[in-house]
């Protein structure tokens, strides 16, 4: 039977971690910080996080939902518009601070997207390549799609995904009160659409 020990020191640890960067930012998350809120000795914390930059990655991933995924069978444009209001819902979520500070603090550029897509999403490697990962599994369904390879000239992903989630983004920080997230997504895609049919 495996011990339960080790997973529940490490939950605690993430929890007090994802706490204080919701809380304080990524300055708050220190080892000191997090082992005293967690009650985990600090040798425990390094049996499951290899630093600070690694528990502030984990403690990132952790406020991030799981990607949006298409709907089957939809035209691209629906499929296009479900994606981005999923992410939509997601980042409206996410304390505005933390969306912002999220690529600030994320190190170093994460290299070429083929690198990025095809690395493994496991802890290891860079928070920003984490994010991309992430960010990019559902429009790479749809991008790699018959459809879409018929029905429009595909950018380069990156550029893709910073123009249809980009203004979803400039929308929660922008911390208006009102902020029509569904008509954001909807005019991203009409203009990314008309921007590159065939």
């Amino acid at each position: 039977m495996t011990d339960p020990r080790p997973a529940r020191s490490r939950a605690r640890l993430l929890e007090a971690a994802t706490t204080l960067l919701r809380t304080g930012g990524p300055s708050a998350v220190t080892i000191d910080a997090v082992t005293r809120s967690a009650n985990v000795a600090r040798a425990t914390l390094y049996r499951h996080f290899s630093g600070a930059n690694d528990l502030l990655s984990a403690a990132f991933m952790s406020l991030l939902q799981p990607a949006p995924m298409p709907p089957a069978g939809d035209g691209l444009r629906e499929q296009l518009i479900a994606v981005v209001e999923g992410w939509c819902e997601a980042i409206a979520e996410v304390p505005a601070m933390l969306t912002a500070l999220t690529w600030l603090a994320s190190g170093p550029d994460a290299g070429d997207y083929s690198d990025v897509r095809q690395a493994d999403s496991d802890s290891t490697g860079p928070l920003r390549a984490r994010i991309i990962q992430l960010y990019s599994v559902p429009f790479d369904a749809i991008f790699d799609s018959p459809q879409a390879a018929a029905e429009i000239e595909v950018p380069d992903r990156i550029q893709a995904i910073a123009l249809l989630i980009g203004p979803v983004v400039l929308g929660r920080l922008s911390t208006v009160a009102d902020f029509d997230y569904s008509a954001c997504a909807e005019a991203a895609v009409d203009g990314f659409l008309a921007t590159h049919a065939k």
